[in-house]
């Protein structure tokens, strides 16, 4: 597959500017999967690439790149700045946990005790989950499918090693395990059909393995499918994003800034809803705040002013890559990409956007509104929701009626003497 002249392999040769812990890199690094750009691969691909059967032991010293080994002071500062907002995720996290302000009816199960064996084929299992194979691999672990003996379901089971996890430093005073626990904590509070769930966390303080357990989307990544050449047609289109930018606004609502929208981490289920997923990037906000300085992101999903080096909104970030994601959903290709990591950034800031003659008119106002260089102009995801080309026949995207929501507006009428029978939120 080639995108204006430029093969998959020549984008993802640019790297990822400080995405899942990596450094702003100026020494080559061996990518690892899942930080390149524009690695579209379906999972489908993924399940039938060459299996390891290692399933712990493989550590590669060329990929603990050290924040501290490749960046200067100023660098780090900037870096450090983008992981410690006014107030950390992390402080903000603990205290929503600890106070019950989470957004789940049910918590997520949490397990203490592991116990990895064989079954009676030889397959290796942890605790109930029993192995079948690996499915892909992320910067600090690898994920692998399991099927539970209790209820037959698979589950996607992300597996690190702690002791690697706290090797690994991603700025001067955090560690990976730090990114690993932050992603934790946030999924914990999540619960949103357009969101890829938290099932189960395994952690035994008297061993070195961790684990998250995950709902396992079978389907294809939303970069791929049928429609025709080069892109997945306009219905097809449609019905992905208003699932993205459903799960997005939830996102938003519960100041989180997912920091790393792209198609590699927006998932297909088999009835054709999408997910989204992969929060090791990601920020909390106490607050409707959400000012950032350093974008930790994959590159030609970078909003204009994420290039600058300034102070940017990470909502606004996120929307941009929202519309860089239908762009490459509608055309195949990427709205701007250069032939460096530098040429990719001067073409966000500074390159009109290119849209073919004869595009639906609706679907052009969409695309300049979302890709609008001014993150003060640009459409946010209220008025995407609300947007004629997004409406098509469906109507406006509803607004999802959470479950901390429907505690608050419940809280709220029994103060108010309001109660005289069940609670009909929606």
């Amino acid at each position: 597959m080639f995108i204006k002249g430029y093969s998959i392999a020549s984008v993802a040769e640019m790297g990822c500017c400080g995405c899942f812990g990596f450094s702003f890199a100026k020494k080559q690094k061996k990518p690892r999967p899942n930080s390149h750009i524009g690695n579209h691969m379906s999972q489908e691909r993924l399940l039938n690439d060459e299996v390891e059967e290692e399933e712990e032991e493989e550590e590669d010293d060329e990929d603990n790149c050290s924040y501290g080994d490749d960046m200067s002071e100023s660098e780090k500062g900037d870096h450090e700045e983008f992981r410690n907002p006014s107030i950390r995720s992390e402080d903000i996290l603990l205290y929503r946990t600890q106070n019950d302000l989470i957004c789940r009816e049910f918590p997520v199960k949490e397990t203490h005790r592991v116990v990895r064996s064989e079954d009676e084929n030889g397959n290796k299992t942890v605790n109930q989950y029993v192995r079948e194979y690996k499915i892909g691999s992320g910067s600090y672990g690898k994920v692998v499918l399991y099927r539970s003996q209790v209820d037959g379901k698979h589950y996607a089971i992300k597996a690190f090693h702690k002791s690697h996890l706290l090797k690994l430093r991603v700025a001067p005073s955090e560690t990976a395990m730090t990114d690993v626990l932050r992603e934790v904590l946030i999924m914990k509070m999540l619960n949103h059909p357009n969101i890829v769930n938290l099932i189960e966390v395994i952690d035994d303080p008297t061993t070195d393995h961790f684990y998250m357990v995950l709902e396992y989307v079978e389907g294809k990544w939303v970069f791929e499918g049928a429609g025709p050449p080069g892109g997945l047609g306009q219905n097809v289109s449609r019905r992905y994003l208003r699932d993205i930018v459903s799960g997005l606004m939830y996102l938003h609502a519960h100041n989180v800034v997912h920091g790393d929208i792209k198609p590699d981490n927006l998932l297909v289920t088999a009835t054709g809803t999408v997910k989204i997923g992969d929060f090791s990037v990601s920020q909390v906000f106490e607050d409707e705040n959400d000012e950032l300085r350093r974008s930790p992101g994959t590159p030609v999903f970078t909003a204009p002013e994420c290039c600058l080096g300034l102070t940017y909104h990470g909502k606004a970030a996120d929307t941009w890559a929202v519309g860089v994601t239908l762009y490459c959903m509608i055309l195949g290709q990427y709205p701007f990409l250069g032939d460096t990591l530098q040429d990719t950034y001067d073409k966000i800031v500074n390159d009109s956007i290119w849209l073919p003659a004869g595009i639906n008119p609706l679907l052009k106002n969409l695309l300049e509104g979302l890709l609008c260089k001014d993150p003060t102009q640009r459409l946010t995801l209220e008025m995407v929701a609300v947007h004629p080309w997004v409406v098509g026949d469906e109507g406006p995207i509803p607004y999802f009626s959470c479950w901390c929501r429907r505690n608050k507006l419940q809280s709220k009428q029994i103060s108010d003497g309001n109660i005289t029978g069940p609670v009909d939120i929606d």
